[in-house]
């Protein structure tokens, strides 16, 4: 058994020699969400099968109308509202594995 991963293992390195710069980028990202607990998680999660409220309901009717004539707020704006930035979120996930 350990003589087929081997095999694949380098199977691997020689595929991602192939790829380009960004191509080896999602790769690299899936198999950090492949290794990190909480994602795979979150993968193999149930689907959210409870029922949407009234008051949900209408929240999400009115973020609806809101974004129709607002822009989106960026995510770097988000974080910046709790004193981060993006970096601090990737040095965190590497942190936790």
């Amino acid at each position: 058994m350990a003589h087929d991963s081997t095999h694949e293992k380098q199977q691997a390195h020689e595929l991602i020699e192939r790829l380009a710069p960004s191509q080896v980028s999602a790769v690299v990202g899936m198999l950090e969400a492949m290794l990190d607990p909480v994602s795979r998680a979150i993968a193999n999660a149930p689907v959210d099968d409870e029922p949407v409220s009234e008051e949900e309901a209408r929240a999400l009717v009115a973020s609806r109308e809101w974004l129709k004539h607002n822009p989106g707020i960026p995510h770097e704006e988000v974080l910046g509202d709790f004193g981060l930035t993006p970096d601090d979120l990737k040095k965190n996930q590497k942190n936790r594995v």
